[in-house]
């Protein structure tokens, strides 16, 4: 077979179904293919979901230091801003991820859930006011940002500027050739936009510590765990994870919903014939076969053998869940977008371990209730062009999506 570049751009701006065919020869190879780099250290590309699976459970031996996210490990400049706990192995993310998991607990969750409703309810109200348009912008993009900033308690004043800084972070981590249209180069990007986030997060906690709230940021500045609370820069870069990863995975999973059901009238039919009994399964479905998220990184311990293949210290290992939520030995008939398939353990928010996504609940909460009442209310909503994907081999992402009803 033809190896592919999976540090090419290009090779992730093909069609799905062209990286579908060219994971499907790396999983029937039965060895990870190692990818070389002029410009860096090469990594093992893993493709099968058991090997996927076994590596996200032992995090000892496959490190999520010095990063998670991107095939280099990020600039001190970088990382003092983005090193957030998922670029951590306990103790230190343990202790970080107890403190933070104070924000999700089911009562915050429920009544998070509210606001998720109304404001469901408020999109679909402007989408039929503005006709046609572009799904994206109006439909997927305002609901995780919205979210995310009600719970954090960002006032409406600093929202755009959160939109913005959001919007060139994702861009600048999934483009390692990013440049900005002001000019300014990736890091420059990066560390700009962050420094925007942590700003207004040390503020936000300056306001909570003297009147404290009901919102996450008063539960994360008045968290204590084993003596230790976090730090304003841990705060900062917890925001920046949230931002990010709450807006990502939920934004791109609706504009790749609205696609698919547009796609595939048989099961557009099947939810509306019964939208509150399908939502649950119809949710999983569009996170597997959409997969949001493309990849994560994990880096070699200890020397460890792993279905076969010595790995050794150092060794960088990219688990790609773009194909492991392809893999036949786990889904029958892999290719087919089924509302109806059950069990469903797609990787659209990683593997089990510790670093499975601490927001899933939420996401799943967010996708469902927005799906329900556009679909109720607007049935025949319908994407009028294929969606305009972004250039990115990190995350799975729609930068437009025409759309009508």
């Amino acid at each position: 077979m033809t190896t592919p570049d999976l540090t090419d751009l290009d090779f992730w701006a093909q069609p799905r179904a062209e990286l579908d065919k060219a994971f499907a020869q790396l999983r029937a190879s039965g060895e990870p293919l190692f990818c070389p780099r002029e410009d860096g250290p090469g990594f093992y590309a893993l493709t099968g979901y058991d090997e996927i699976a076994e590596v996200s459970r032992n995090p000892r031996v496959f490190s999520s230091e010095p990063a998670a996210v991107g095939l280099d490990d990020p600039p001190p400049e970088v990382d003092d801003l983005l090193g957030s706990m998922i670029n951590m192995d306990d103790p230190r993310h343990a202790r970080m991820r107890r403190i933070v998991a104070r924000g999700f607990t089911p009562r915050m969750i429920d009544r998070i859930a509210e606001d998720v409703a109304r404001l469901s309810t408020e999109i679909v109200d402007s989408l039929i006011e503005k006709g046609p348009c572009d799904f994206v912008t109006e439909v997927a993009m305002p609901m995780p940002l919205e979210i995310v900033c009600s719970m954090m308690g960002v006032p409406e004043s600093a929202r755009p500027g959160v939109v913005e800084a959001t919007n060139a972070l994702m861009s600048a981590v999934g483009d390692p050739d990013y440049v900005a249209p002001d000019g300014k180069d990736r890091t420059s990007t990066l560390v700009e936009s962050a420094t925007h986030m942590h700003r207004l997060l040390g503020e936000l906690a300056e306001q909570r510590r003297k009147r404290p709230a009901d919102d996450i940021v008063t539960q994360l500045v008045n968290g204590d765990v084993d003596g230790e609370a976090l730090s304003d820069s841990d705060l900062g870069k917890f925001f920046v994870l949230l931002v990010v990863a709450g807006n990502e995975t939920t934004r791109n999973a609706l504009s790749h919903a609205l696609a698919l059901f547009t796609e595939h009238p048989e099961q557009r039919e099947l939810l509306l014939s019964d939208v509150d009994g399908r939502m649950p399964t119809a949710v999983e479905e569009v996170l597997r076969y959409a997969t949001p998220v493309n990849w994560m990184r994990r880096t070699v311990a200890q020397e460890v053998e792993l279905h076969g293949t010595t790995y050794r210290p150092g060794d960088r290992l990219i688990m790609y869940y773009v194909s492991a939520n392809r893999d036949e030995s786990v889904f029958a008939d892999p290719y087919r977008f089924d509302i109806t398939r059950d069990p469903n353990p797609h990787l659209g928010f990683g593997s089990r371990g510790p670093h499975f996504c601490l927001g899933a609940h939420l996401a799943r909460r967010e996708i469902s209730l927005l799906l329900r009442e556009l679909f109720t209310r607007l049935p025949d909503i319908h994407a009028t062009a294929e969606p305009v994907r972004q250039r990115s081999s990190f995350v799975h992402g729609v930068e437009q999506l025409p759309c009508a009803f």
